[in-house]
């Protein structure tokens, strides 16, 4: 799935350059190590917007909410889709890393539709049955990047079979669909034990607590390393 160290080094060679001066992020395959770093940004921006908005008065604010939530399940996609337009114009050889910033990229604006489609249905967004909102702001994206993930490898293999035969045995896509499994069932249990996110703090923090979508691009970075 992408060239080798050694097709690297040969066409650094060719350039000019020594196989340590070829730019890292190229014999680092698929380039978790990218993505991992923007997952904290948006949980500061996201509590911070929460602390901002309950201090001004606007802790059931249907718009702060959006905000907070977008900032915090969702502002590490935004981060991970300019990666992933970066890579695209700088004609890099595509990657799964690359494939998955498209894919949640692309995944954004499905909560919000989602979220403004529950209020106009008259669901309590406070109350158990809305524990489904923060868990597509936080992982609606992480969706798309595995479906995106899934069609990079189908693409790669030739067929939906052999795709799907790498899909089962890659970590990181693995480790994606355990977080979209897992992560409702914590949502759900949190809410039936009486958490609500009454002020826009709370929205944050459940959001963020919601937001595993670091994990995937973290066992794919290990699995880079120690492969």
């Amino acid at each position: 799935m992408g060239a080798t160290t050694e097709e690297l080094s040969e066409e650094s060679t060719k350039k000019g350059l020594s196989a340590e001066e070829y730019p890292e992020e190229e014999l680092k395959g698929e380039e978790f190590s990218e993505l991992i770093k923007y997952t904290v940004p948006g949980y500061i921006l996201g509590l911070l917007a929460g602390i901002f908005l309950d201090f001004q008065g606007y802790q059931r604010s249907a718009a702060g909410q959006w905000l907070v939530r977008t900032l915090a399940g969702e502002g590490e996609s935004i981060f991970e889709g300019i990666f992933s337009i970066r890579q695209r114009l700088r004609k890099a050889e595509g990657s799964m890393a690359e494939a998955y910033g498209w894919g949640k990229l692309f995944g954004i604006s499905i909560p919000w539709i989602i979220d403004f489609g529950s209020r106009l249905a008259g669901v309590d967004v406070y109350g158990i049955e809305g524990f489904y909102i923060p868990y597509f702001y936080a992982l609606s994206d992480q969706i798309g990047a595995n479906i995106s993930g899934i069609l990079f490898l189908k693409r790669t293999e030739g067929s939906w079979r052999a795709g799907f035969s790498r899909y089962i045995l890659h970590p990181v896509m693995l480790a994606s669909l355990f977080v979209i499994i897992i992560v409702p069932v914590g949502l759900l249990g949190a809410r039936i034990m009486g958490f609500s996110p009454t002020t826009q703090t709370f929205t944050a923090l459940e959001t963020i607590a919601a937001n595993l979508c670091w994990v995937p691009p973290l066992v794919g970075w290990l699995n880079e390393r120690y492969r």
